[in-house]
């Protein structure tokens, strides 16, 4: 078995209070960890060194990304632990589950080829919204190999560094992008089965929810974009599947409705039944969840969401090209009460 202290704790966040403390109050015992601290006004950074954990401090006058925290934090640990075999990285407002570095290091130990792994990350306080309940199902991907992780993860830190860590320009989605070159070099992600880590989505109100789609958008189109020249461009599914039904579908309604006023009225049908393929695809993914074991309840609301979330994740499309052709550095995109720049 590989001995725990083998591996260094990068944790991120801003004004995340009660939720840092716990955070760091869960990391093993020593074990070397950085708190890199994005311009928090409360308590955090006097916390982080109270609990004798290094703190790097953001320049907060260059655009803060969590991948550049991550990149910072990555850099101060190995500082201090040239070297230092694993990285696990977390979020100020995750906790990690207290068998969950253990079981990572037996998984990386079997097989030398995986890059990284990642667990079971569960909503800490699921009853509180549907929309936390929604982000703990979103979570329980498919045990295996696996195209991308998350954001809290255990890596081998050599494979990180060598595939040249995250991209700190990318406001979202910087995990698939890091996960598609390490998967370049021939190295392998896998979810694993045992408890991973609790997170706080905080997440009680549609308007947050709407805006975590965006940024999902926003990351869709720009890793799309990006990959364009390439055979498979990460998320070129998606933002398609975005366009269709959140801007042709609603174009099509919207012409077979002139029609109607202008050229016969029988153009209303056309209409009708464009507009009846939003039902019918709720019907459709809310049978494919009680199929999954969701509740009928649960699994029609997903639906629900899932297909409107299509409309705000045309909005992070919408806004990532305009920003790209404007010339505009991307901001981010926060739905935990923080308004994002344009």
């Amino acid at each position: 078995m590989i001995a725990e202290r083998s591996v260094g704790i990068v944790a991120i966040g801003r004004n995340e209070g009660e939720r840092l403390k716990a955070c760091l109050r869960s990391l093993p015992a020593g074990s070397p960890a950085v708190y890199v601290d994005s311009g928090s006004s409360d308590d955090s950074v006097a916390f982080a060194r109270s609990m004798n954990v290094s703190v790097v401090e953001l320049d907060m006058s260059v655009p803060f990304t969590a991948a550049r925290a991550r990149n910072a934090g990555l850099e101060a640990l190995l500082k201090q632990q040239p070297d230092l075999a694993f990285v696990q990285m977390i979020d100020g407002d995750c906790t990690l589950d207290a068998g969950w570095i253990a079981a990572g290091l037996d998984a990386l130990a079997a097989e030398q080829d995986l890059a990284v792994v990642f667990g079971r990350l569960r909503e800490r306080f699921p009853e509180r919204s549907l929309y936390n309940r929604l982000c703990d199902l979103e979570w329980d991907v498919p045990l295996g190999d696996a195209l991308a992780c998350g954001g809290i993860a255990l890596f081998r830190a050599d494979r990180l560094a060598a595939a040249g860590g995250y991209d700190p320009t990318l406001i979202a989605g910087e995990e698939p992008d890091l996960c598609a070159r390490l998967r370049a070099h021939g190295w392998r992600i896998r979810r694993i089965a045992p408890e991973m880590a609790r997170h706080d989505a905080a997440m009680t109100r549609l308007g947050q929810y709407w805006r975590r789609a965006q940024r999902s958008g926003h990351a869709f189109a720009e890793l799309a974009w990006r990959g364009r020249g390439a055979p498979d461009p990460l998320w070129r599914r998606q933002v398609k599947s975005i366009l269709v039904w959140a801007g042709l579908l609603p174009a099509m309604i919207a012409a077979a409705a002139v029609a109607a006023l202008v050229v016969t009225p029988w153009a209303w049908l056309g209409a009708l039944g464009l507009l009846l393929l939003y039902p019918l695809q709720i019907a459709r993914l809310g049978q494919r969840e009680r199929r999954n074991g969701l509740p009928t309840n649960l699994a029609f609301s997903r639906a629900s969401l899932l297909v409107a979330g299509k409309f705000a994740e045309l909005q992070g499309v919408l806004l990532y090209h305009w920003r790209r052709l404007a010339g505009r550095t991307s901001r981010l995109i926060e739905y935990k009460g923080a308004t994002a720049s344009r």
